[in-house]
């Protein structure tokens, strides 16, 4: 198969290929610059953002598969970052506590020297009521100062989640049988079909 190259840092996604069973190499990428455009669509900006980092992490090895995801955030028109300090997180708690938001993963599997394959994965997911207590115990742990509006539903954030509808390994940020799927598209056969990747 020809070699993967997996453009992100984020340790779910890593793990979610190990756990399939695939083979692959992790570039980190800096020079992606993750602001929205005026007037663009949140699936719109989440696709294009993994195509700009599959993009730079693409290297001179024509039949190179690099697969670059980003996530985010959507609650009414306004699309969640990551919290730039206490204030910020717990005005995102306050807007995601007792409500239904929506998480959007847009996924790029680059080849290089080839076609690029996209997707946009929707996920909704609902929140119980929080409390002051709980915002506070939740900020204080850590854990959502790295995450796209603030919570990880695989950590203690799933405490706060009363419902997903959709793919849950979308909420974690990457959605697994679509992007297994663009896999198999950019050339890469999927576990199952892979004799040496048979348990």
């Amino acid at each position: 198969m020809p070699p993967l190259l997996l453009a992100s840092a984020s340790p779910r996604r890593r793990q979610f290929l190990l756990e399939m069973g695939f083979d692959f190499r992790v570039l980190r990428v800096h020079n992606v610059v993750e602001k929205r455009r005026e007037d663009e669509a949140p699936e719109s900006f989440a696709v294009r953002l993994a195509r700009e980092k599959a993009r730079a992490a693409a290297g001179s090895v024509p039949g190179t598969v690099v697969l670059a995801a980003d996530t985010v955030v959507v609650v009414g028109d306004e699309v969640l970052g990551k919290p730039s300090d206490d204030a910020d997180f717990r005005r995102m708690m306050a807007l995601l506590s007792g409500r239904t938001h929506e998480v959007i993963t847009g996924v790029a599997a680059r080849v290089v020297g080839g076609e690029t394959h996209e997707v946009a994965v929707r996920s909704r997911v609902t929140f119980h009521p929080l409390t002051d207590e709980q915002i506070a115990w939740y900020w204080a742990s850590g854990e959502p100062r790295d995450k796209a509006g603030g919570y990880a539903v695989q950590g203690r954030g799933g405490a706060f989640v009363a419902s997903v509808e959709g793919s849950p390994s979308n909420v974690v940020g990457l959605p697994l049988a679509e992007t297994l799927a663009l896999l198999e598209k950019a050339g890469l056969r999927p576990p199952w079909l892979d004799p040496r990747l048979r348990p």
